[in-house]
């Protein structure tokens, strides 16, 4: 199959009518590019569950708090095209920062409180630009899924609830994390790190892990859980915690004493790679 390369909004819309029409169910993978396996198992929960499949590229500035890092977030387009040409997707959406944003913006989309904790604490405006262009993707993919991987999993909360809020038609599919045999997530960002680097990383993983079997075996306190699994980030003096957080699954808003279903999260520097990850408790 040829991924078809679509580069405009009007393009976009004219080429997905007729699919519309005939009913046929069609399945959005957002992305920024620099594909990899973890794009892949969206592309392929995708290809399963929908007749037309389409996958954006499309790096945003809107969500970049430093200008170093939107500059230096490189997608080989040509190579992205065929990744997602080997995993079946139809159309492949590639809009210049022009297409998307041919004025200067006045008009944002912000979900308050879900936000505003763990990522949005340290990356102000980074969740306001997410929201605003998914919600420019929905509206010109149109989609009745659209696939988001749970290693974002305060971006996916977000999604959930804005299209709960604001009654948007679309069943938001959450994929489980795809993880390298050592457990370090996989992230477009891994790529930047040095070997020793990328040598310690998986500590990130092995520390989530303590942290959710403290709370397994009965913890309730999320500071002692806490304080317990940055003790083992700290053995690793190059790397700094940004933060270790223990949050309410559903809104991302800290919790302590713990109760239900709870998401142990946290934020690392290697260098001037930042890395996330999650696990559910």
């Amino acid at each position: 199959m040829n991924s078809e390369l679509i580069r405009t909004i009007e393009e976009m819309r004219r080429r997905l009518l007729l699919s519309r029409l005939q009913g046929r169910a069609i399945g959005l993978v957002p992305t920024m590019g620099a594909l990899h396996a973890g794009h892949g198992a969206l592309m392929e929960r995708a290809r399963a569950e929908c007749n037309v499949v389409v996958v954006s590229i499309f790096v945003n500035p809107l969500q970049f708090d430093r200008r170093d890092d939107f500059e230096a977030y490189g997608v080989d387009l040509e190579k992205d095209r065929a990744f997602c040409q080997a995993r079946g997707v139809d159309l492949v959406f590639a809009p210049t920062v022009e297409e998307m944003y041919p004025e200067p913006l006045r008009t944002f989309v912000e979900v308050e409180g879900v936000s505003e904790h763990l990522c949005g604490k340290f990356r102000p405006g980074h969740f306001r630009g997410v929201a605003t262009v998914v919600t420019k993707l929905f509206h010109i993919v149109e989609p009745e899924k659209a696939y988001f991987g749970e290693k974002d999993a305060q971006q996916l909360a977000i999604i959930h609830r804005m299209v709960r809020d604001l009654n948007v038609p679309i069943e938001i599919v959450p994929v489980p994390i795809v993880r390298e045999a050592d457990g370090l997530a996989l992230s477009s960002r891994n790529r930047r790190l040095t070997e020793a680097q990328r040598h310690a990383a998986p500590a990130l993983y092995q520390a989530l892990q303590v942290a959710a079997g403290q709370i397994r075996a009965g913890c309730r306190s999320a500071a002692d859980v806490g304080n317990a699994a940055v003790a083992q980030l700290k053995k690793h003096p190059e790397m700094r915690v940004e933060y270790f957080e223990i949050v309410d699954a559903r809104d991302m808003t800290p919790v302590d004493p713990i109760a239900g279903e709870v998401l142990v999260a946290a934020a690392i520097w290697l260098g001037d790679t930042r890395l996330i990850d999650n696990v559910r408790a």
